[in-house]
């Protein structure tokens, strides 16, 4: 079992940046792959960023490629998600997610809710034009 929980949401200027960050807790953090996800009202969840467990490779929704930019930090057991260049079609609920823990394919990065299996509450983003 692992717990996630979300932090940095909240309302921002068109062009704006926030830095969500994940906090993870309860059981091994470096051997998860991770990924952010977002949903907008009357819209399916959708992909944002991934990262492989090694923390080598990353992968990206390309409506926020080059603007967004995941990372983690093991010693803390924290990811993040600083998101740059921020548009109203942005705003959302944003979440956190990981996946067992993995011992192989330590390289692969998860495009696809359904390789995730714990979750976090979410944090609302609103972009203002």
């Amino acid at each position: 079992q692992v717990q996630l929980v979300e932090s940095g949401g909240g309302l921002v200027q068109a062009g704006g940046s926030l830095k969500l960050s994940c906090a993870a807790s309860g059981r091994t953090f470096s051997n998860r792959a991770m990924g952010w996800f977002r949903q907008a009202p009357g819209k399916e969840r959708e992909f944002v960023a991934a990262m492989s467990w090694s923390g080598k490779n990353t992968a990206y929704a390309d409506s926020v490629k080059g603007r967004f930019t995941i990372s983690r930090d093991n010693a803390e057991s924290t990811v993040y998600l600083q998101m740059n260049s921020l548009k109203p079609e942005d705003t959302a609920v944003y979440y956190c997610a990981a996946t067992k823990i993995l011992y192989y394919s330590s390289g692969y990065c998860y495009r696809s809710g359904k390789d995730y299996d714990y979750w976090g509450r979410g944090t609302q983003v609103t972009v203002s034009s």
